[in-house]
């Protein structure tokens, strides 16, 4: 009897178990980052935030890699909720332009002056946009200043990008930029790079320093030029979904992306610093560019954007008054 009652009883809380396992809420967060990018750092630093504080109650799963698709097709996917978080960065500029305010070269001048811009503009500006599209923002984490690699020629000036197949990120702007810069850029996704590069279809690309190692494309590329020409965040962006998800969960989400974005910045600081001398190791020739001609040969595409972009000249003033 007494055996009878322990294994009836096991059962039953096995049964139990099993419920709150069924009752706990899946939280897919897709982003394209390869391992080791900051990317995957960010998000799986607030995968353990999060899921320390919802347990038993929701549980955020990360996919790295583009294992849930391209930027372009995760966004289709938050809209449709099937998926729950994604993290885009420059395509951002293809679903409103006002996000093309972060397609504008030399516009942030460091991460102190990113922090200031993202909590004195961007969730002012940016947030409501993103409503109106039926997307989220939660946080504002960081892809980083992005840099130019090739296999043709060192880049010091504008004009050494003339003639050259350049991979960037799917956004009208970046694209503009390049070409009056006399490059010929291509959008491509991030997944489809490599192979890109690898066979000479794209001669360049360009990137943080942390997608650059992530992506491997230190191994097809001779050259890295540093320009730090545009700043890209980050966008932890949630769907159709959210409003799903139990009130707690989502308070909890949002108040762990804000949580992580400090912690975004402290990552992209410290990889910068170490990767330029990591893949010079691995042989890439690596130089600074004239960052003072590059300004100077972007004054069309500031025009452009102040002309086209509704309140835009407004926002470039806002972020030119938060610079120290």
């Amino acid at each position: 009897m007494k055996l009878l009652k322990t294994v009836l009883a096991a059962s039953v809380l096995a049964l139990g178990v099993g419920a709150a396992q069924a009752d706990e809420v899946q939280i897919k967060f897709g982003h394209v980052g390869g391992p080791g990018s900051l990317f995957e750092k960010t998000a799986n630093e607030f995968a353990r935030l999060a899921n320390e504080r919802l347990e038993g109650e929701a549980e955020v799963v990360t996919y790295g890699s583009s294992q849930l698709g391209s930027d372009e097709q995760m966004l289709n996917k938050l809209k449709l909720g099937t998926i729950d978080l994604s993290l885009p960065s420059s395509i951002m500029s293809s679903v409103a332009p006002e996000f093309s305010l972060f397609e504008m070269p030399y516009l942030i001048e460091d991460r102190e002056h990113l922090a200031r811009v993202r909590d004195e503009v961007l969730r002012d500006v940016l947030y409501p946009v993103a409503e109106d599209k039926r997307y989220r923002i939660i946080g504002i984490w960081e892809n980083g200043f992005r840099q130019i690699t090739n296999n043709v020629r060192p880049i010091v000036v504008p004009e050494d990008l003339d003639g050259i197949k350049l991979r960037t990120p799917n956004g009208v702007w970046r694209v503009e930029m390049f070409k009056s810069y006399g490059a010929s850029p291509a959008p491509m996704a991030l997944s489809e790079a490599f192979v890109a590069l690898q066979t000479g279809a794209m001669d360049g690309q360009e990137n943080p320093l942390v997608q650059i190692y992530s992506q491997r494309f230190q191994e097809v590329q001779d050259y890295l030029s540093l320009s730090n020409h545009v700043y890209s965040p980050a966008y932890v962006l949630a769907g159709a979904s959210w409003t799903r998800l139990p009130e707690h969960v989502r308070e909890v989400l949002i108040e762990t992306a804000e949580e992580v974005e400090a912690f975004a910045l402290e990552q992209g600081a410290s990889l910068d610093e170490s990767l330029v001398s990591t893949m010079e190791e691995e042989g890439m020739e690596v130089n600074e560019v004239d960052t003072d001609a590059f300004v100077e040969g972007s004054r069309g595409i500031y025009e452009k954007f102040a002309a086209e972009v509704e309140g835009g000249e407004e926002l470039l003033s806002r972020v030119e008054a938060l610079r120290e």
